[in-house]
């Protein structure tokens, strides 16, 4: 039989992240008692004052039109204005193109840089979206692996090691999704002067930008190596800061001749961001923090649940998380021995053996191209955290 799909989508996988949260979702929904680690959003409401100016947004004719292809002018000026407080990194409006959510700011990010051949360096563990858009332009993914050891940082020695004549782009994100690892400044700045001295353009994801936790800060990379600054695309959005994952507003920052390419992409496929969620977005990034606070010190709360649960698990390794919302533990000391009613040879088929008998869902590190570990989200309540892990804790033991 023929083929009617074409080569470039047949060979992108489907979301992992989303069809584990699905599963997980159609579970509770037959009764069973499924508690989901899998979801990499937050679990609270869009805080009221950004609901209040989307409901206004819906009644002004205004938003009933198309507006341009890059973005409402007013929020490409307030994108522009967050970079250089929160980043640290000067940007002018005409830099910046809103996306339909961070993954559509990676995409045009890839259309834009990107030719057939080209190779993408992806420290590993990386988030699923990364290497299937990079395969829709045509280029290489070359993953560079990292270790709990290493706190799941690449060196400057690793890139290397992977860098060919080929190599275009460098995907740079901290802090971390899946791993919730978070890069010190010199650390970045070495990065970035690597990259620059051999021409190599870098795009740095800062979705997690507010979600750093204890004595770590959050650093943009052309910030502390202004050297790789013309050769650089900062991806950002709403989604997980200010818990509208729902929402779909994104955006890139670049060098203008790379939002104008972008701009030019969006102009054929999506056009704009859908206008009442781009007013929303502006409301969040203009209005007050204090939501966004709360939010963190939960997060935190949790992610010191997690991390002393998981540490106290015989055959687990673990990392303390950082940044972002995930831990990401080895469970290599699990792998080949009894589980319960059964046994796991690979973290894959462990993740189902947890659905299977301990009714969690989490994200097997296949998925982030980093075999032999899972992702849990602490992005859930408190309660739900200590069952979950409580549950796990008695199946390995039992």
């Amino acid at each position: 039989m023929t083929r009617t799909v074409s080569d470039r989508l047949a060979a992108v996988a489907p979301s992992a992240t989303l069809a584990i949260s699905n599963k997980a979702k159609e579970l509770r929904a037959a009764g069973e008692p499924v508690i989901g680690f899998g979801a990499g959003e937050p679990d609270f409401p869009t805080p009221d004052h950004i609901v209040a100016a989307a409901v206004e947004a819906c009644r002004d004719p205004r938003n009933h039109r198309y507006t341009p292809a890059a973005g409402l002018p007013e929020l490409r000026e307030a994108v522009a204005d967050k970079t250089g407080r929160d980043s640290g990194v000067a940007a002018a409006p005409e830099q910046v193109v809103i996306t339909p959510g961070g993954k559509g700011a990676v995409y045009a990010t890839f259309q834009a840089l990107l030719d057939p051949g080209d190779e993408v360096l992806l420290p590993a563990p990386y988030w699923v979206t990364y290497p299937e858009a990079a395969t829709l332009a045509g280029a290489v993914s070359v993953p560079v692996p990292s270790t709990v050891e290493s706190g799941f940082r690449v060196s400057v020695a690793d890139l290397e090691a992977a860098r060919t004549e080929r190599t275009k782009l460098l995907v740079f994100v901290s802090p971390s999704n899946p791993t919730g690892s978070v890069y010190p400044p010199d650390e970045m700045a070495e990065i970035g002067r690597w990259a620059a001295e051999h021409g190599i353009w870098v795009m740095t994801d800062e979705i997690y930008d507010h979600l750093v936790y204890g004595d770590v800060g959050f650093h943009s990379m052309p910030a502390v190596a202004p050297e790789i600054a013309e050769r650089c695309v900062i991806v950002n959005g709403v989604a997980k800061t200010y818990a509208m994952t729902g929402w779909r507003v994104g955006w890139m920052v670049a060098p203008v001749e790379i939002a104008k390419a972008a701009a030019r992409l969006q102009s054929h496929s999506t056009s704009n961001v859908a206008n009442v969620s781009q007013v929303a977005a502006l409301a969040a990034l203009t209005g007050p923090m204090d939501a966004v606070v709360a939010m963190r010190q939960a997060f935190d709360r949790r992610r010191g649940i997690m991390y002393g649960m998981l540490s106290a698990i015989p055959g687990i390794e673990v990392a303390e998380p950082q940044g972002a919302f995930y831990a990401y533990p080895s469970v290599q000391g699990l792998l080949g021995r009894p589980l319960g009613a059964g046994r796991a040879a690979t973290s894959m088929e462990l993740a189902d053996l947890m659905l299977e008998q301990a009714k969690i869902a989490v994200v097997p590190g296949e998925a982030f191209g980093a075999p032999g570990s899972v992702r849990f989200s602490f992005a859930l309540g408190d309660d739900d955290i200590r069952e979950g892990l409580g549950r796990f804790a008695e199946m390995v033991s039992g």
